[in-house]
């Protein structure tokens, strides 16, 4: 029976640690990235008071939690060397691994990577995936190595991107992929070899966690669609009437086609306060509605209605 260590955090660490279990590999630590986070103190404060998933988990399988500050600490180390596994699994985290870390499984080190490698490498996938309004995606397991997400290749899944998909439904895919494919993989590696396969760094792209926030209507409607899902849940993208920047709902977005031949790009066309709606002109004889707007700002939010019946004209013009 494999002895696996799990670090990680989020849906792909709580599949990744289901898939172990589904595999009949004993999971003998975990790490989660609270533990990297906050403080002592502010962990225990959160754990009682507001539980996430990553915790909840945790408790409800009885796993051994690895107490540490970092997974490159002597600490961590100490604990891995007791623990003894024949494997550890990153799924999901934010530290890159030294070597002395990586090395320390009997067998190897993986790492669960939300593309189809070597596409895609970097934080957060998801996001450029959409944004470059690819079709599909996947899952890629591989061997940790010195480089980010370069590692030989153990298995690889494809995951459809579809048309309406935000990054949190390519999220909860991925990840739920990302489970099956842990499985049949310490499956495979309890019973037989399996041969690592190089990546072919021709193929190889990298994005960082950085993205656009504010829409620029003389895109294509497409892209300005795909930037907004994109980014979901983790952040907003913005358009600005006047100053005042407001959050289209990447759920609530619909292309009309329409001559524009005599409106500006950015022009608003209509508006309708009771849906919180705004329809804006933009290229190539598109209308943009975006249904369910908020105005930015927790509290200025409950005005959005208000703003759009009282303040947004017909005419005006979104960004200028």
């Amino acid at each position: 029976m494999l002895k696996v260590v799990i670090i990680g955090y989020g849906e792909m660490f709580n599949n990744v640690i289901a898939g172990t279990l589904d595999s009949g590999a004993k999971i003998v630590g975990v790490f989660r990235h609270d533990r990297i986070k906050y403080s002592r103190f502010v962990r225990w404060i959160k754990d009682i008071i507001n539980p996430d998933t990553d915790y909840s988990y945790i408790k409800s399988y009885n796993l051994h939690e690895i107490k540490a500050t970092s997974a490159n600490s002597d600490s961590f180390r100490k604990q891995l060397l007791k623990l003894n596994p024949d494997i550890m699994i990153v799924a999901s985290w934010s530290e890159k691994l030294e070597k002395k870390t990586y090395d320390m499984p009997k067998t190897a080190t993986l790492n669960v990577h939300p593309s189809l490698l070597p596409k895609y490498r970097g934080p957060n996938p998801y996001i450029h995936v959409i944004k470059n309004r690819e079709e599909k995606t996947g899952v890629t397991i591989h061997l940790v190595d010195d480089g980010y997400d370069t590692g030989a290749i153990l298995d690889q899944r494809e995951v459809k991107v579809l048309p309406d998909d935000t990054g949190k439904e390519l999220k909860s895919k991925s990840a739920l992929v990302a489970r099956g494919a842990i499985c049949e993989l310490l499956q495979k590696m309890s019973e037989d070899v399996v041969f690592p396969v190089m990546q072919k760094e021709d193929n190889a792209t990298y994005f960082s966690n950085n993205f656009d926030t504010d829409i620029d209507f003389s895109k294509p409607i497409e892209d300005i669609i795909a930037q907004i899902r994109a980014i979901h849940p983790w952040g907003r993208c913005y358009f600005y009437h006047k100053e005042t920047p407001i959050s289209p709902n990447p759920y609530r977005l619909t292309i009309i086609d329409a001559d524009t031949s005599d409106y500006k790009i950015g022009e608003v066309i209509s508006t309708d306060y009771k849906d919180k709606s705004i329809t804006v002109a933009c290229s190539n004889n598109k209308l943009l509605r975006m249904g369910s707007v908020k105005l930015y700002g927790t509290y200025r939010r409950f005005l959005t209605k208000g703003y759009i019946r009282r303040i947004i004209k017909i005419g005006d013009i979104l960004n200028k």
